[in-house]
């Protein structure tokens, strides 16, 4: 087995696509015609996105929305920098919302925490220098 896909469940999949571009500079894979899913190279495991309604046409039962007006879920996206002062005020110039300055762990790892635009939580960290 492989781990492929992470998937986040959206309102808008453009809007949500453009944003990672612009804030964490990942590059367009894939866009359905209908705009309700959406994939990024990320230079892993594909960020994918689909929309709240197509969502919902595959779990009968329904989902959570992510929301900034709630807390983030228990789960984070981590991307890794060599740049991370750089990149986590870019990220924030870009619509991110800082949620915990970056702070070095004991283990000499920089860690900084985000939401994206739709709640979804996100580390930014150094590498960890084993």
């Amino acid at each position: 087995m492989k781990f492929t896909y992470s998937i986040l469940y959206v309102k808008n999949v453009l809007e949500t696509v453009d944003f990672y571009e612009r804030a964490f500079g990942f590059q367009r894979k894939f866009v359905t015609p209908e705009n309700d899913y959406g994939e990024l190279n990320t230079g892993g495991t594909t960020l994918s996105f689909t929309s709240c309604e197509l969502g919902n046409s595959n779990l009968k039962e329904g989902f959570l929305e992510s929301s900034l007006s709630n807390k983030p879920f228990g789960i984070e996206l981590a991307f890794t920098t060599e740049n991370i002062e750089v990149d986590f005020e870019h990220a924030i110039k870009e619509g991110a919302v800082e949620v915990e300055a970056i702070k070095t762990k004991p283990w000499g790892q920089k860690v900084g925490y985000l939401r994206d635009i739709n709640g979804f939580l996100i580390e930014i960290c150094t590498p960890i220098n084993s």
